[in-house]
């Protein structure tokens, strides 16, 4: 050790600098390459996380076999962590007992008996109370593992071996899928069915070469063991398997149940994967209660053994489409799983894989499995052999054998040297019980040396030819086929989840079937403030409003109505009346709401009604007759309709309610001319109206020649004037007109 690095004898601080960054850096990553490699990514070969794995290996260890008895999981999860995996033993418990939900796995491989929790969310009993054992499932898993089939590596305290990863006869990876969070990447694999899974494995040793296309003929999407229908469009679900990344829509299971008498309830049979039935129920009531969901009246979960939620309908005229489509919106009755086949790729590396490349590395890892397994099985061939070969040549000597251990002082040396014996040989004599001298026995050990002599011919024929390697492994995936055969085993093998297609439904039907249908009563203010008060208030009297401003405009409307208003600038912009701030205070300023320039203001508001058509009017005169449907709009930006330059501004805006306009500026000439004059169009600055030689427009009104032009003065009187009476008013479209008629009001306004 250098001097500079001995602490100061003086007892004070023996700190060493560090550089923070770099230690940061340098610890950070190990936490990140810990995480990734040894927690959260689960290997392609065998699909399970080191945790799984160690669960697995110690269930062997214990011989908790199918056909032996349950063990306590304390005791399981005691071995566990004792002796390979240091973490917490409720960790350990909580991934044991996913092992066996069969609404979590869709090929369960642990066997538990006692409370494992359920679909509803409540947690499995404490570790002391429940056993386990494995399924089928986790043996196929296992197969092979005592005959070096996989390497093993030491412990985390070196007195024991683990294996690194498991034989894998079973495509655990994507029949049960995986999911989980790690540092800077997560991984997300949904279940699959097990005999589509083999038989796209099959395609694939068949063709080697074959595409996406060609394994997506086998293997049509996820099979969640909850069911549930998929509603994910075909080309999203093979650009999902093409590129490892993507995700599935999935929604609950549902059928409409006739009661008698016209009426009718929802009844779903199956939710959507990974979705607590409880807290689903919990977020339709309170839907309910919070009034989105008007066309409901109650949810019931009357579900035993098998799930039954029913939901109660306000009438029976509702169409039950609809309905589950509000609710598909607004629940987890329908989910996006998301797609992310983030896997350790060789045990190693992370990567992203396709479809193909995760059967590629599976199918790559069984071929290895057998190589490693025929190796060592060759190996105790030959030095079973051996020995037989020892025996034989004993037998043929069987006299002087017994002679030479008989009277020699070291018998094993003398028969290596009389009978050119290996040291194996001459052991195995020596340990040879007098009964076994027998000459029965001689013919057995003739017959055992022929057909192992027969076996390792056969192994070594498929070492030395990959066509027979392939040919065995074909025959192995077609025997895992046939214990999950849909047929055979339909309980176990038959596809849950199904495919479907998204009810076609106007998005706008949809939308107003998730609003409560109440009255209300819409106020502007003059000075841009917005509310909306319940029922259809008549009386405005009583409505305040800030110091300095007042009412601009009231009309009625429906919680359910879109409310159109039209900026000065010519911009037409929705809103949602059910979005309207309540009638309690002031309101809000349409500004917050809606995208409005400055230097702009609102001229009218009203409610949408897609069947009319409305005549829009600036200050200078022009305008022209669009359809209303044509100006509502999508975004808080509105809709451009009316093209108008400073100083112009939009002005007008009356609904067409004739075939007759009348038009009167500020210099208070009136012109009447047929509404046919007037162009119809999506948008632009419209046509000349009326010519003036200064001012604007004063009012423009749409009426009915036949029953005569009508205004109000200031004192609430009605005046008519008949066609013949505005034969001296009436002309052409861009006249100046005339001066309006003895009576008309001095606003200058039909009133």
């Amino acid at each position: 050790m250098g001097k500079d690095m001995l602490p100061p004898s003086d007892g004070g601080d023996s700190a060493v600098p560090v550089d923070l960054k770099k230690a940061l850096e340098e610890r950070y990553l190990a936490y990140a390459l810990s995480t990734i490699m040894h927690r959260a990514l689960p290997d392609v070969r065998d699909g399970m996380k080191p945790v799984h794995r160690r669960i697995m290996h110690t269930m062997r260890l214990l011989r908790l076999n199918p056909d032996q008895g349950f063990a306590k999981c304390a005791r399981i999860v005691g071995d566990v962590m004792g002796k390979f995996h240091p973490h917490g033993d409720q960790s350990i418990y909580d991934a044991l007992v996913r092992l066996a939900q069969p609404f979590m796995m869709r090929y369960p491989l642990v066997d538990g008996q006692g409370n494992f929790g359920n679909i509803d969310g409540d947690g499995a009993a404490a570790m002391r109370y429940t056993e386990a054992r494995m399924t089928e499932v986790a043996v196929e898993l296992l197969e092979g593992i005592t005959e070096d089939a996989v390497d093993f590596r030491p412990t985390y305290n070196e007195e024991d071996e683990e294996p690194v990863v498991l034989p894998g006869a079973f495509p655990n990876l994507l029949c049960n899928g995986s999911s989980g969070i790690a540092v800077g990447m997560a991984t997300s694999i949904p279940p699959h069915n097990a005999a589509e899974v083999c038989d796209a494995a099959i395609a694939l040793i068949d063709n080697p070469d074959c595409t996406t296309d060609d394994l997506l003929k086998y293997v049509k999407g996820p099979d969640f063991p909850t069911g549930g229908v998929l509603v994910e469009s075909p080309e999203a679900i093979r650009e999902a398997y093409e590129t490892g990344r993507g995700g599935f829509r999935l929604r609950a299971r549902w059928e409409k149940e006739d009661l008698g008498r016209g009426q009718w309830q929802i009844v779903i049979t199956e939710i959507p994967y990974g979705v607590q039935k409880s807290r689903l129920v919990e977020k339709i009531a309170e839907l309910i209660l919070s009034k989105k969901l008007p066309l409901l009246d109650d949810v019931r979960d009357e579900s035993a053994e098998d799930i039954r939620l029913v939901l109660v309908p306000k009438s029976r005229t509702i169409e039950p489409n609809l309905l589950m489509e509000s609710l598909f919106r607004l629940t987890d009755l329908e989910i996006r799983f998301p797609l992310n086949m983030n896997v350790l790729s060789r045990g190693k590396v992370p990567c992203v894989l396709s479809l193909k490349e995760v059967l590629r590395e599976w199918l790559d890892h069984r071929r290895n499995v057998l190589l490693r397994r025929s190796r060592h099985r060759l190996g105790e061939i030959e030095k079973r052999l051996e020995i037989l070969a020892g025996y034989l040549i004993a037998y043929l000597n069987i006299d002087e054998v017994i002679r030479i251990i008989r009277e020699e002082d070291e018998p094993k040396q003398e028969l290596m040297r009389r009978f050119s014996l290996t040291d194996v040989q001459a052991e195995a004599i020596l340990n040879m019980r007098l009964r076994a001298l027998r000459k029965l026995e001689e013919i057995e050990i003739r017959t055992e040396f022929d057909q192992l002599s027969e076996e390792k011919r056969q192994i070594e024929g498929l070492l030395g030819s990959e066509e027979k390697q392939w040919k065995t492994i074909r025959w192995e995936v077609g025997k895992v086929r046939q214990t999950f055969d849909p047929d055979k085993n339909p309980s176990l093998g038959r596809r849950r989840t199904t495919f479907g297609q998204v009810a076609e439904h106007d998005l706008e039907d949809v939308q107003q079937a998730m609003i409560e249908r109440e009255p209300i009563t819409v106020i502007l203010s003059e000075k841009g403030w917005i509310r909306a008060m319940k029922g259809h208030i008549t009386d405005l009297s009583s409505l305040s409003f800030k110091e300095g401003d007042g009412l601009k405009l009231a009309f009625h409307a429906q919680t359910t109505d879109k409310i159109l208003m039209l900026s000065t600038g010519g911009k037409f912009l929705t809103l949602g009346a059910d979005r309207l701030p309540g009638g309690r205070g002031h309101g809000e300023p349409v500004r917050i709401i809606v995208d409005l320039e400055a230097d702009q203001d609102i001229v009218t508001a009203f409610p949408y009604n897609p069947d009319r058509k409305l005549l829009v009017v600036s200050y200078a005169g022009n305008g022209f007759i669009v359809p209303e449907k044509e100006v509502l709009a999508n975004t808080r930006k509105g809709k451009q309709v009316m093209n108008v330059k400073a100083p112009d501004e939009a002005r007008f805006c009356v609904p067409v309610e004739g075939d007759t306009v009348a038009i009167i500026g500020e210099n208070r000439k009136l012109l009447v001319f047929p509404v046919s004059q007037i162009p119809e169009m999506a948008r632009g600055k419209g046509v000349r109206l009326q010519r003036y030689k200064d001012g604007g427009v004063n009012d423009v009104k749409t009426f009915n020649i036949a029953e005569g032009l009508t205004w109000r003065d200031s004192a609430d009187r009605v005046y008519t004037r008949s066609r013949e009476e505005l034969l001296e008013w009436t002309g052409d479209r861009a006249a100046a007109g005339r001066m309006a008629p003895k009576g008309f009001p001095r606003t200058g306004k039909f009133g």
